[in-house]
């Protein structure tokens, strides 16, 4: 799974990378370097409104998002805390991704996401309920370049508040993940999936529905040129934020046993 990340760089920098036309970000979010599931994150999304000619293209706009997608149909928004990452692999069928996957693709930029290595051996720290102690795991883009992480977003409307009432709308994502298939699976068996630059434009064209021609976009994030490296367990609090977390520990710091 992709349960945290970091998302530092602001507005301005993401308008630039990402071509966005339209910034409907009421105010700009703090830099994160410790993103935790109900937080509120950016989203770069391409937006035709129901008015517009279909003819006319969408535009790409940048808006601010709670992580963890509440489906149209939920009773309580509380549910999106356990829809955080949606599983590559039956997200094209499951009732809670299907409508969004078809119609409602997005970008999520991140700096770099964590991971967490069970290390192996007789001599690993162990926790107050008797688990191995994990060592988290900082992976980001080798060139610099912010992962753009495949994320859907769901509109869902509060009932007991008026149509009208801005308040009443909550703007919700998830990540897709997929299965690790090379060095990085040793830290972690999943791994969210990204969207290339090249291939921007028609993930998140709304018009494009075929599930087929959809998952050919997503690249594992292990196919683009990254790095991993230990950092400190600080990061485990989410109550921790600043880019201290993302400093590299020398191995002969981390959890004893972590050798990749």
């Amino acid at each position: 799974m992709c349960g945290r990340y970091a998302a530092a760089k602001d507005p301005d920098a993401l308008v630039e990378e990402f071509e966005v036309s339209e910034v409907l970000v009421e105010k700009p979010l703090d830099a994160d370097y410790n993103v935790a599931p109900t937080k509120s994150v950016y989203a770069v999304l391409d937006h035709r409104s129901k008015e517009s000619d279909e003819t006319v293209p969408p535009v790409r706009q940048l808006r601010v998002v709670r992580w963890g997608l509440v489906p149209s149909w939920a009773k309580d928004p509380k549910i999106g805390s356990r829809m955080i990452n949606a599983r590559v692999e039956t997200v094209a069928e499951k009732p809670s991704f299907r409508r969004a996957f078809a119609a409602r693709r997005c970008l999520l930029p991140a700096d770099g996401y964590f991971e967490w290595y069970t290390p192996l051996g007789d001599d690993v720290p162990k926790t107050k309920a008797g688990k191995p102690q994990k060592q988290p795991f900082f992976i980001h883009r080798s060139d610099g370049q912010s992962l753009a992480m495949a994320g859907l977003y769901e509109w869902w409307r509060d009932e007991s508040k008026g149509r009208d009432d801005p308040d009443g709308w909550l703007l919700s994502t998830t990540i897709i993940t997929t299965s690790s298939t090379d060095d990085l699976g040793r830290i972690h068996d999943r791994m969210p999936l990204v969207v290339e630059s090249e291939h921007w434009q028609q993930w998140l064209d709304p018009s494009r529905t075929e599930a087929a021609d959809l998952r050919q976009l997503l690249t594992p994030a292990g196919e683009t040129p990254l790095a991993a490296y230990p950092v400190s367990t600080m990061v485990n609090s989410v109550s921790n934020n600043g880019p201290e977390l993302l400093d590299p520990l020398p191995l002969s710091e981390a959890v004893p046993g972590t050798a990749l």
